[in-house]
């Protein structure tokens, strides 16, 4: 009982608890009106034996009436069924979808590495669909129907315990054939799910990416393996259906085949004069009602496998562990907030890998400071400066801001201090307003910060020019707009909330040489004003930096300004002079002044 309590159906049980009272209801309303239905023929069975063999009218009017208020009662509490049934359904769907989507929101980023955003959606989507469709109409008639054959062989009992020996004596094998293709049915039930979350990515990837696919001409390519996919999932429904067809074919004969052996055998027993006519005739009523419980008992357990495989994918998600969470006791940041980030022995490995991306990284940036990341690709850049929003967490060490450890404040509080602009500027569909102002809190968004941020990013100039200014759509991904304006955009997005710490992963890499030195220019005074880890390899961008760090192989090889790594490190000469890191523009204007020390410790 705890194993089946345990089970995936089970638990999505706790969603229809807020209406509970309904789903009893709807239950009490679909066993009343089998109930209604099953006494019908104990009616016909007084008609037949009292007032017709005996040709007494006076009782007639009665059972009449009794019979046609079975039937109006059986009417009414099907509608009342369907009506209470739908609060704690739609209930359960809308309350599932929103757990399941806030916890993959909460899952940390290598999460994502390894899970394709079509199969996430088709777990968020179909799947919940179909618990709650199971909920909502299957769970509810497997039980009632379940409940009808028994009551329905406890009339034929009372009315003739050889009769429903007979009647029990084909009902049998269904019960075997129904537990031998539950088994399988679910197994492919279970496969076809997954091949239509493969072919949900499959497609969303080809929209997402049609224009790389149309440049390559890989668009027959991919209509090529989006229809192999299909086929495939075409042949995986084939089963379920032969599967389910072969089950109905079982549910549906041996019933017609218990209906037969009953009435040759009551037919007989009448004839001898062991049954009444009466008896016979209630029998084979009952036994006619039961054969529609027994009818859709195999497609009532098909949708109950169906659903179960829908919800262990469901539960499958949901029950991946938050890597990165709020702390049990969350600390304040210090005010004033200075902004000194501090990295200690910092290793991180993914969860999958079997080698470590970061091999004690040790740094420290001193308030207002810049520090610029650079290393070949995969030397583990990303993955650093993902540990500072808490993407992700170190797998040993810390990182820290003013001396408060990143995993000691809440995730809201640590990404109001630290925001970051990716060199793949992501923007939703809605307004540029909307996607500028993405960071702020609903309610303290004004136009005039919003101009200032993109000012600041250069991107005031197209987006004036755009037909509605702030107020227009931009398409999902920001379709319409180049790859120089998105990134302008998500930079604006990036210092808009004013944060303490500015992290900029190759943020400027779209932009071209003449508006990369204007973003700079207006760069270099906020990179006065907060702290900054940057990644960049061009030579203009580097030299915004106080210092820069060399990473190798998870590790920091070196540390110093770019003019001095220029003159002293190979390594990071032939980094910068590399045909895949070369840049297009060197002539950046180095920075002025005394610039406080980034330290390797």
């Amino acid at each position: 009982m705890k194993g089946a309590r345990n089970g995936p159906l089970w638990r999505c049980l706790r969603y229809l608890r807020p209406h509970g009272w309904f789903m009893a209801g709807a239950f009490g309303a679909a066993l009343g009106s089998m109930l209604a239905g099953l006494a019908m023929p104990v009616i016909l069975q007084r008609l037949i034996d009292g007032p017709l063999a005996r040709q007494d009218m006076g009782a007639l009017p009665g059972l009449i009436a009794g019979f046609a208020l079975l039937g109006a009662v059986e009417a009414v509490l099907l509608g009342a069924r369907r009506l209470l049934v739908v609060r704690p359904a739609t209930h359960l769907e809308t309350t599932m979808r929103a757990h399941l989507f806030q916890h993959v929101q909460r899952l940390p980023a290598s999460f994502h590495s390894h899970w394709s955003s079509g199969q996430l959606l088709s777990r968020t989507v179909s799947d919940v669909t179909e618990i709650g469709r199971f909920f909502a109409f299957s769970a509810v008639y497997l039980l009632v129907n379940v409940a009808a054959l028994v009551a329905g062989l406890g009339v034929l009992a009372w009315l003739s315990p050889v009769l429903a020996l007979v009647v029990l004596v084909t009902y049998l094998p269904m019960v075997a054939a129904t537990v031998f293709f539950e088994h399988r049915f679910r197994t492919v039930a279970r496969s076809a799910q997954e091949q239509s979350g493969d072919l949900t990515t499959t497609v969303e990837e080809s929209v997402a990416g049609i224009r790389v696919l149309k440049a390559l001409g890989r668009c027959p390519e991919t209509v090529r393996r989006f229809t192999a996919q299909a086929r495939a999932l075409r042949g995986t429904e084939l089963r379920k259906i032969s599967l389910t067809a072969a089950l109905w074919w079982t549910a549906t004969a041996l019933p017609e085949l218990g209906i037969v052996a009953l009435m040759g055998y009551g037919g007989y027993s009448t004839a001898t004069g062991h049954l009444t006519l009466g008896v016979l005739m209630a029998a084979i009523t009952v036994a006619t009602y039961m054969r529609w419980p027994a009818d859709t008992l195999g497609w009532l357990v098909a949708d109950a496998s169906t659903a179960a495989a829908a919800a262990t994918r469901y539960w499958q998600v949901r029950d991946i562990p938050l890597a990165v969470s709020d702390p049990a006791t969350p600390q304040p940041l210090p005010r004033p907030l200075r902004g000194e980030l501090r990295l200690e022995n910092v290793h991180y490995r993914h969860p999958q890998g079997a080698d470590a991306i970061l091999r004690g990284i040790d740094l420290t940036v001193p308030p207002g400071t810049t520090l610029a990341l650079v290393g070949a690709t995969g030397s583990g850049k990303s993955t650093l400066v993902s540990l500072l929003t808490r993407l992700d967490d170190p797998t040993d060490g810390r990182v820290t801001l003013d001396g408060t450890d990143l995993r000691d404040l809440t995730l809201d509080t640590l990404r109001s201090a630290v925001t970051c602009a990716f060199d793949d500027p992501v923007l939703f569909s809605g307004t540029v307003r909307h996607n500028v102002a993405l960071g702020l809190p609903d309610g303290t968004r004004d136009d005039e910060s919003v101009h200032a941020a993109l000012r600041l990013a250069h991107a005031d100039g197209f987006v004036a020019a755009l037909p509605e200014g702030l107020d227009t759509r931009i398409g999902e991904e920001g379709t319409g707009l180049s790859g120089g304006q998105r990134q302008r955009l998500a930079l604006a997005r990036a210092v808009l909330p004013g944060p303490a710490v500015l992290v900029l992963d190759n943020a400027l890499s779209a932009l071209d040489v003449h508006t990369e030195r204007e973003v700079e220019a207006a760069l270099r005074t906020v990179l006065g004003q907060v702290t900054t880890v940057l990644v960049a390899h061009r030579p203009a961008t580097l030299r915004l930096a106080d210092r820069v760090a060399l990473i190798a192989d998870g590790r920091v090889a070196a540390t110093g300004t770019h003019d001095e790594l220029m003159a002293t490190h190979a390594a990071y000469r032939d980094l910068l002079e590399s045909p895949v890191t070369a840049p297009t523009e060197t002539n950046g204007t180095p920075r002025h002044g005394t610039a406080r020390k980034v330290q390797a410790r």
